[in-house]
């Protein structure tokens, strides 16, 4: 039986290299651009002929919609409109990503360090230009000493206050990657019980662990959409904090 780490593999299905470096084209990258492939088309097919009384298609993405300003509304306000664009293809790129990766003999790109870790960092390196943008270079240093706070603090603080800023996309991409990967980590163990202790004992001793697993699968499911919605909504707090700085 195949290690259950297995699944994480990276397989270049087109190999290319161009001056040392491997430009190959992997089930990593096809999975993404399957991820984005199945969102444009749904809102190709729900959009594409808008009605008063909408179909199931439009229905879902109205809601989606709706429910991805009211983060924004919620955690922002109303300078956080610009970003719904943003902030709405940032929580299904990664939702549609971690549900394909529940499909048999697929790929989870998100449990993948380095490409959670590249969005983060993209999101940190946004989110500090806007800020530096918005208020100016001095105004956002002066973010990280807490105002208020006695001189001598600030010693202790000031330092506390960069490591934690520094930490955001380190923070963000683990939770991600960390989540998804033990989760699917998880579901290879368990399934290779049900097939053993079925195949030994004549299927009746597999039924206990295949109940299991179809719990943890329903389990993996919510996590999946929870793990895209904490990304977005973390996202969106940080772009608050550009926005506002206190």
């Amino acid at each position: 039986m195949a290690s259950p780490l297995a699944q994480f593999e990276i397989k270049e299905i087109f190999p290319l290299e161009f001056a040392g470096f491997n430009l190959s084209f992997t089930n990593s990258a096809l999975t993404m651009l399957l991820s984005m492939a199945v969102i444009l088309t749904t809102l190709y097919i729900g959009l594409k002929k808008t009605t008063i009384i909408p179909n199931k298609v439009q229905s879902i993405i109205e809601l989606s919609y709706e429910f991805i300003g009211g983060m924004i509304n919620d955690n922002i306000g109303d300078e956080g409109k610009k970003y719904l664009p943003f902030v709405f293809t940032l929580f299904f790129f990664i939702l549609i990503g971690n549900l394909i990766g529940m499909l048999p003999f697929s790929f989870t790109w998100t449990s993948h360090i380095i490409v959670t870790f590249a969005i983060s960092f993209f999101i940190f390196l946004a989110v500090t230009l806007i800020a530096i943008y918005k208020h100016g270079l001095i105004k956002f240093l002066c973010f990280f000493a807490p105002s208020g706070v006695p001189k001598p603090m600030l010693l202790l603080l000031v330092p506390i206050e960069i490591i934690s800023y520094i930490s955001r996309p380190i923070s963000l991409s683990v939770r991600l990657f960390a989540n998804m990967m033990a989760g699917h980590t998880l579901l290879k163990v368990i399934g290779g019980f049900v097939f053993v202790l079925g195949a030994n004992t004549f299927i009746i001793g597999g039924i206990l662990p295949l109940a299991f697993l179809v719990a943890l699968t329903g389990l993996e499911i919510v996590i999946a959409f929870l793990q895209a919605y904490v990304f977005a909504i973390l996202t969106c707090l940080y772009i608050n904090d550009a926005i506002h700085l206190h």
